[in-house]
C-alpha cells in the first residue's frame, strides 16, 4: 500500500514525487548551464536553454525549501542509513541539500546587490539598485562554480545508487525511492 508519508521500509508518495520530479528539473537546469558554458554566443539552442535558467532555478529553490520541510517532518519515519556507509550517505545528502540552497541564494544575493533587479513569473521580487554592491556581486560570482559542484555531487549520488547499491550490494535501496 502506498502512503503519502515516509516509513522505515520506503519513502512515501510525496517524497518520491519530489525526488523524481526535482531530478528531472535539475537535469534541465544543468543542461541549460552546460549549453550556456559550451555553446558559442548567438547559438539558438544555447539561447533557448538559457532562457529558462533563472525561472527554473528559482522554482527549484522554492521546491528545495518545500522538500526540506517535508523531509524534516518525515525525518524520524524515513528508512534508516546505518553504519559507516550510513554516515557517508547522511553527509552526501546534507551536502546536496546545502548546495541546493546555497547556489540559488548566492545568485539572489547578486541580484539584490545588482543594477538589474529580479522578477519571478512577472512579479518584481528585488528592485534594481542605482549602483552595485561589490561584496554581493563577489559572492554571487560563486553561483556558477558551486552549481557545478552540485552537479558533480548529483552525478556521485546517481553513481552510488546504481553502482554501489544496485550492482555491488544488490540491495533494495533503489526500490525505497522507486514507484
Amino acid at each position: 500500500m502506498t502512503t503519502l508519508s515516509d516509513n522505515p521500509d520506503r519513502y512515501g508518495l510525496v517524497s518520491r514525487i519530489q525526488h523524481w520530479g526535482m531530478a528531472a528539473l535539475f537535469s534541465a537546469q544543468f543542461m541549460s548551464a552546460a549549453a550556456h558554458w559550451a555553446l558559442p554566443r548567438e547559438n539558438a539552442l544555447r539561447e533557448a536553454l538559457w532562457g529558462y535558467h533563472t525561472t527554473l532555478g528559482t522554482t527549484l529553490f522554492l521546491l528545495v525549501l518545500l522538500r526540506g520541510v517535508w523531509g524534516l517532518v518525515n525525518l524520524s519515519r524515513r528508512p534508516p542509513h546505518g553504519g559507516a556507509m550510513g554516515q557517508a550517505v547522511k553527509i552526501g545528502h546534507a551536502s546536496l541539500y546545502l548546495l541546493m540552497v546555497i547556489v540559488p541564494v548566492l545568485k539572489l544575493l547578486s541580484y539584490a546587490g545588482g543594477t538589474r533587479g529580479f522578477s519571478y513569473l512577472g512579479f518584481q521580487v528585488l528592485s534594481a539598485r542605482t549602483t552595485e554592491v561589490a561584496w554581493m556581486q563577489t559572492l554571487g560570482g560563486w553561483h556558477g562554480e558551486l552549481g557545478w559542484a552540485l552537479a558533480f555531487l548529483v552525478v556521485g549520488h546517481i553513481t552510488m545508487a546504481i553502482v554501489w547499491h544496485r550492482l555491488i550490494q544488490r540491495d533494495d535501496t533503489l526500490k525505497r525511492m522507486a514507484g
